[in-house]
C-alpha cells in the first residue's frame, strides 16, 4: 500500500506515538546521564589514586632526602681530609686515597672570627716557594653568590691553573640545607664528592654544570635523579653513591669542620693563606687579589 493510500492516523494514535517518541527519547538520556555519571565517577577514582601515587611519592622522596645521616661514614678517594678536591691543569685532580670520617672527631671549636678578621680555616697555607699559588674556595651548590663568583671569576681561576700558575681546591659544603626542602646542598656537595671518588677527571665539568642550573635559594633544589642524570650526561654513574647516600656522612663532617673552624658563609675564599674580602683585602676586587698573589711567588 502506498503512503497515500494508508489509513490517516487518529488523533489518538497520533498522541500515543507521540507519547511512545518522548519515551524513547527519555531513555536515551537517562542512559547517558548513567552512562557520563558512571565514566565521572571513574575519572574521579582515577583522578584520586593519581593524585594518592604523587603524594606517595612526594613523601617518600621527602622522607629519604630528608633523613637523619649518620656521623661516621667513607670519605670518598680524591677529596683530602677537609672535603677539598684540588684541581690543576686540565682535568687533573690531585690524587688521595679514600678514607673514613667520623663527626665525634672533629676538634673543638676555634674562636669565632670578628668582624672583618680572617677564619682559622685548616689547610689553608701557602703553598711552598716555586709551587703554584693555592687557592682554596668553601662553596655550596645552592648558594646565589658563589655562582656569582663562578660567574665572575671561574674562567679566570681556570686559565691560571691551566696556566700552572695556580691549583684551586673547592670545598662543598651543606651550609644553606636550611634554606632548601630537601637539603639541597648536602646532596649536591654527595654527589659531587661521588663524581671526585670515581670520575675525578669529570669533577671540574660537573661542578660548572651545578651552578648552571642551581636552583633558587630557597626552593627544594634539584632532585637525585636530576643530578644523576647530570652526571650520566658527562660519562659519570653515580646512582648508587646518591641512592644509598654514600657520601653524606662525608659533607656533614666536612661542614660541620668548616664551621668550627671559624668559617660562617660561601663562598670563603684564601689565596696562599690569606682571604679575600677582610681586613686590608676587604675592597680589593678578586682578581687583583689574585693576580698579586701570583706575581708575590714569582
Amino acid at each position: 500500500m502506498s503512503p497515500a493510500n494508508q489509513p490517516r492516523q487518529t488523533k489518538a494514535e497520533r498522541t500515543a506515538a507521540a507519547r511512545e517518541k518522548a519515551r524513547q527519547i527519555r531513555e536515551a538520556q537517562q542512559k547517558k546521564e548513567r552512562r557520563n555519571k558512571l565514566l565521572i565517577r571513574w575519572g574521579v577514582v582515577v583522578a584520586l589514586v593519581a593524585v594518592i601515587a604523587v603524594v606517595a611519592l612526594v613523601v617518600t622522596t621527602s622522607m629519604r632526602q630528608n633523613a637523619p645521616v649518620g656521623d661516621t661514614g667513607p670519605r670518598a678517594a680524591n677529596t683530602n681530609q677537609y672535603g677539598g678536591v684540588t684541581l690543576g691543569k686540565g682535568t687533573a685532580v690531585t690524587p688521595v686515597p679514600a678514607s673514613t670520617v667520623n663527626v665525634a672527631d672533629i676538634p673543638s671549636p676555634t674562636a669565632q672570627p670578628t668582624q672583618g678578621q680572617a677564619a682559622n680555616a685548616p689547610g689553608v697555607e701557602a703553598s711552598a716557594k716555586g709551587q703554584p699559588v693555592k687557592v682554596v674556595l668553601y662553596v655550596d651548590f645552592i648558594c646565589p653568590i658563589c655562582k656569582q663568583f663562578e660567574d665572575t671569576y671561574g674562567s679566570k681561576l681556570t686559565q691560571e691553573r691551566n696556566d700552572g700558575k695556580i691549583t684551586v681546591e673547592y670545598r662543598p659544603l651543606g651550609f644553606l640545607d636550611r634554606n632548601s626542602t630537601t637539603n639541597y646542598s648536602s646532596r649536591a656537595a654527595a654527589a659531587a664528592a661521588a663524581v671526585a671518588n670515581s670520575y675525578p677527571d669529570k669533577y671540574a665539568d660537573f661542578f660548572n654544570a651545578l651552578y648552571a642550573q642551581q636552583p633558587a635559594e630557597g626552593s627544594a633544589g634539584l632532585s637525585d635523579d636530576k643530578l644523576k642524570q647530570i652526571a650520566k650526561d658527562l660519562g659519570a654513574d653515580i646512582s648508587k653513591a646518591v641512592d644509598d647516600k654514600t657520601y653524606r656522612p662525608q659533607v656533614k663532617y666536612d661542614t660541620q669542620l668548616a664551621s668550627s673552624s671559624g668559617v660562617t658563609g660561601t663562598p670563603t675564599v684564601f689565596v696562599d693563606g690569606k682571604q679575600w674580602g677582610v681586613g686590608a683585602a676587604a675592597n680589593t676586587p678578586f682578581d687583583q687579589f689574585l693576580d698579586a698573589a701570583v706575581a708575590a711567588k714569582g
